[in-house]
């Protein structure tokens, strides 16, 4: 393979609210913890076991304000992005936080109701594509086979 790839796909439930910054120039980021869990049985005992993984993930500009807008905690989602690593500095100590820089995204249930929107905004997906991105490629197609 000659390049490589990084991207990341989850679905997953927002664990709180979508945070906000907004910047001189009207960019704006938001920030909000997502959780997947994986379920098993354990042979042992027979009990059913629930793991959670909590990923930070980054949105940004409009895909952001359109987060804030219809997005609660609770809400599920599906995320696609890239992860990054980046390095800051507490009280002289290094610290290192991984995030999901989110480009695609797309609302699978919002508990906000989207009539009572002042906007023409789909609260269904950030960006312009209304469908899953697997719906989507099948409808383009047009050939036969």
């Amino acid at each position: 393979m000659a390049g490589t790839i990084n991207k990341v796909i989850l679905i997953g439930h927002l664990g709180d609210e979508v945070k906000m910054h907004y910047f001189e120039g009207g960019n704006s980021i938001g920030r909000f913890p997502l959780a997947t869990n994986e379920t098993y049985t354990n042979r042992q005992t027979g009990e059913r076991i629930t793991n959670v993984e909590w990923h930070n993930i980054v949105v940004r500009n409009k895909l952001a304000e359109i987060c804030e807008k219809y997005l609660t905690k609770g809400d599920r989602v599906y995320c696609e992005g890239r992860i990054k690593t980046r390095q800051y500095e507490v009280d002289g100590q290094k610290r290192y936080t991984t995030e999901i820089h989110v480009q695609d995204m797309t609302f699978l249930s919002t508990k906000k109701d989207p009539n009572n929107a002042q906007s023409n905004e789909t609260p269904t997906q950030g960006n312009s594509n209304p469908t899953p991105p697997s719906v989507a490629k099948e409808e383009e197609d047009d050939l036969p086979f």
